[in-house]
């Protein structure tokens, strides 16, 4: 298994901007399951506390979580190319918001915005995919 991760090139973001939204794309699913399971827990002294429970498919945990957390990093020339990943994806049957996550900038440092809610998207992360299925989508990009 590998997560797949296509950043955009054309934005020319500094190192530290691209290991930010990399990392942003890499726990995107994760931070979604979390989320999508959370239970909130209040104490006698009236603080919180939260718990999720989360359920993982055998694969995902065997050969990922207990595994290296293999990733590929490829490039898309631009806004156009990356989103192109949204339309194999969606002919792979992934759907956005479970198997795959586009990354936007709050545009707070380095970038301007692109978009009329003042983001800019920077990269789409996939949840851990079988390598066949990752091959797939990532070879129609360059490695980064």
């Amino acid at each position: 298994m590998r997560q797949l991760i296509i950043v955009r090139k054309d934005l020319e973001i500094t190192p530290g901007k691209l290991a930010a939204q990399v990392a942003h794309a890499s726990i995107a699913w994760l931070a979604v399951a979390i989320r999508n399971n959370i239970i909130c827990h209040k104490l006698a002294d009236g603080k919180k506390f939260y718990s999720a429970k989360i359920r993982f498919d055998q694969e995902t945990y065997e050969n990922w979580m207990c595994g290296n957390y293999t990733k590929t990093i490829c490039r898309a020339k631009n806004r156009d190319q990356l989103l192109r990943a949204t339309d194999l994806a969606a002919e792979l049957n992934l759907e956005e918001g479970k198997d795959y996550f586009l990354i936007k900038d709050m545009c707070f440092t380095e970038l301007e915005p692109e978009d009329e809610d003042g983001t800019t998207l920077t990269c789409i992360g996939f949840r851990p995919l079988d390598d066949e299925l990752a091959h797939t989508i990532s070879k129609k990009y360059q490695l980064y």
